[in-house]
Parts: structure tokens; C-alpha cells; sequence
């Protein structure tokens, strides 16, 4: 029988009761040291209420200095765990799977949130000296970045342990998924992309050594991570930077196979996000899906589509036609945080999805 997009998931013991994600979106709305708040368990608690599969976290970062902003989430203490485990057995209890996506926001960290312009912050503005593969900051087109140092082997190492730190600290807290955000510009990005990669040592040159950092942190992330439970690795297909030399959808094609044998168990397809100087053309429906088509050809490993999915059909038919084993939904869900059961009621899937009983009366049932 063609699955559709409420048949459940099993990724190796982990059983997901449909095909809808809620993406991973940052929500600037830590008030201290990147400690959850209500603001978090309410959104993303919503979310899984709402039916979605799997709900995940933010961008969270496994250091300071990976936090994009100032307010974002982090993971780097038992504090950071102790303040995320009421998010994931909330999610938990709606039947919801909870995910974290472990990150460092690399040479685009330290700057504002988007309403206040995402403007770059220097150390006496409450920002930090930002890290790299290579010592060039993030080109800001009106705004001084702040400084951008080299990462050096010590460096490199301190955040392959984060990542590890990270991940343990997450499954205490009671997440099931953990993804490693390799795309968008941030450091494992950065360090795909020779862009921004030009180091030639073994972690810059020529593929082998600019995907060896990705490669490192996925197997170490699955090595502490349950043998029951996913990784993800979402990943940048595309530079859009087709005049330079850049991360191109081939190298994605060559790269997920190798993600796959270091562990992960789900490749999330994502574009963009390394220069400003990208040309992405219309991002209309279903943009990014051809490249995660392409990603499913080149590996065993399952596929998550994401951009511009925003109709029940739309999303069923990645599914129902092979083109994804998850429909990765992002705005939409801000915009309906019921998108999933309101889906299910369009696909006349309503047998397979449960209305909280608190809000039956509404619907009919």
C-alpha cells in the first residue's frame, strides 16, 4: 500500500505517528542565557497538540558563541537540559515525537534578532567575536561584523565535543530525534562551502576534508545517541551561487551517502544561506523538493522535503509519490499551528488523527 501523509514512520525503534515535521524555526525568545522559557513549551507544545508527527526545536546551540542571537536557545549546561525536558514530555504527552537540532551559528552568530534588524552586535554591544573555518566575517553589506577568528585544531575539537555534550544533554531532557544542522551558512556549513572554506589543512581543500567536520560530528552525535532512536543532518543543497565556485546539489549527492555510513538516518534537504550575494529564483511551492529528490537518489538514508509546503494535497503527494519520506512544514505552522489535523480533515484522514478532547466540540466529534 503507497504511503501517504498519516501512515506512522519507524525509524529504527522509534515509532512517529505521521509524516508532517514541524521545522526547526528560531523564535529569539530566550530572556536569559539561552534558557527555554514558557515562550518555547507553548509553541512548540501547540505544535504537537496540533498533530504534527514530529516537533522540533529551534536552532540550539551547543555553545555560547554558536547562538545566533543573543536569545536564542542553547544546550551548552545541565541548566539548558533541565530547562527543555518540560518542552519534550509535553510534546511527548500530545503524541508528538520530540527533536532538538543541535547547532553553532559559526561566522553568522552574534547579531540581533530579525525585528530588530539582524544587525551585527560587537563584544561591548553584547555580542562576541564570532569562529570559522577561515578569518573572514560574514559580509554584512552596511555593518562592521565582528571579529571572525580562524578555529584552529583545539577549536575544532572543542566543538565536536559541544556537539557530543550537547546531544547527551538532549537525550536527558527526553528528545527522541536529534538532528545536526549542517546548512543555512552556519559553521558546518561553513566548512562544506568553499566559500568560506579556505583552510588546506585535513578540514579545508578538497571534498574529502571539507566534509570531514560534518562527518566527524554526525558519527560522534550517533555514537552517544540511542541505537533506537534517529539522527538527522539537515543540510544545504545549494549555495545559489552559480558564477563562483560553491556547494553545489552534486556535492549534496556525493555527500549524504557518507552522512548516512557516520550514522544518520534522515537527510533534511534545505538550501541556502552562505553569502547574501545568493540568487534564489522564486521560492514557490515545492522549491526545494527536486533537491531532495536528488538526495534520495543518491542514498539509503530517508529524506525530509522542506520549502514553500503550505496545502494538506501538496504535502501528501510528496509523500504519496515518492519524492520524500517527510513533509517538512515551517510558516505554515506559525501561521496554523493545527495544520496537521486540519490536513487530516481535508484528506479525509480523520480516522487516523485525534482531535484533543478539550477542543472535540468544535469539529464535531
Amino acid at each position: 500500500m503507497t504511503d501517504d501523509l498519516f501512515a506512522p514512520l519507524s525509524i529504527r525503534g522509534t515509532e512517529i505517528r505521521n509524516r508532517v515535521m514541524v521545522s526547526p524555526m528560531c523564535q529569539y525568545s530566550c530572556e536569559r542565557d539561552g534558557l527555554a522559557t514558557d515562550w518555547h513549551e507553548t509553541h512548540l507544545g501547540s505544535r504537537a497538540t496540533g498533530g504534527a508527527g514530529i516537533v522540533m526545536t529551534e536552532a540550539t546551540a551547543v555553545e555560547p558563541r554558536g547562538r545566533i542571537s543573543p536569545n536564542d536557545l542553547g544546550i551548552w549546561s545541565d541548566d539548558h537540559a533541565d530547562a527543555l525536558a518540560p518542552v519534550a514530555d509535553f510534546v511527548s504527552e500530545r503524541g508528538a515525537t520530540p527533536a532538538i537540532q543541535l547547532a553553532h551559528a559559526g561566522r553568522k552568530a552574534s547579531k540581533t534578532p530579525p525585528w530588530d534588524g539582524s544587525e551585527p552586535l560587537q563584544p561591548d554591544e553584547g555580542g562576541w567575536e564570532t569562529v570559522a573555518p577561515s578569518a573572514e566575517p560574514y559580509p554584512y553589506a552596511d555593518d562592521e561584523p565582528p571579529r571572525t577568528a580562524r578555529m584552529d585544531e583545539d577549536d575544532i575539537e572543542a566543538v565536536v565535543d559541544a556537539f557530543v555534550a550537547g546531544a547527551e544533554r538532549a537525550l536527558d531532557a527526553g528528545f527522541e530525534i536529534a538532528e545536526v544542522h549542517a546548512a543555512h551558512g552556519y559553521l558546518l556549513h561553513e566548512f562544506l562551502s568553499p566559500v568560506t572554506n579556505h583552510r588546506d589543512d585535513e578540514y579545508g581543500g578538497d571534498f574529502e576534508s571539507r566534509t570531514r567536520l560534518v562527518r566527524e560530528i554526525t558519527a560522534a552525535v550517533r555514537e552517544v545517541w540511542p541505537g533506537d532512536k534517529p539522527v538527522f543532518v539537515r543540510v544545504s543543497a545549494t549555495d545559489w551561487l552559480p558564477d563562483r565556485e560553491s556547494w553545489t546539489v552534486e556535492d549534496t549527492a556525493e555527500l549524504a551517502p557518507l552522512l548516512a555510513e557516520a550514522g544518520a538516518d534522515l537527510v533534511d534537504v534545505s538550501s541556502g544561506g552562505i553569502h547574501p550575494d545568493q540568487r534564489v529564483p522564486d521560492a514557490g511551492a515545492n522549491y526545494q523538493v527536486p533537491y531532495a529528490e536528488r538526495v534520495g537518489e543518491a542514498t539509503e538514508a530517508l529524506v525530509g522535503a522542506v520549502g514553500g509546503i503550505t496545502e494538506p494535497k501538496q504535502a501528501d503527494a510528496l509523500i504519496r509519490n515518492d519524492r520524500a519520506d517527510l513533509a517538512i512544514v515551517g510558516r505554515e505552522h506559525l501561521r496554523d499551528p493545527y495544520f496537521a489535523l486540519h490536513a487530516a480533515e481535508e484528506l479525509g484522514a480523520d480516522e487516523r488523527v485525534e482531535w484533543p478532547i478539550q477542543y472535540r466540540r468544535a469539529v464535531g466529534k
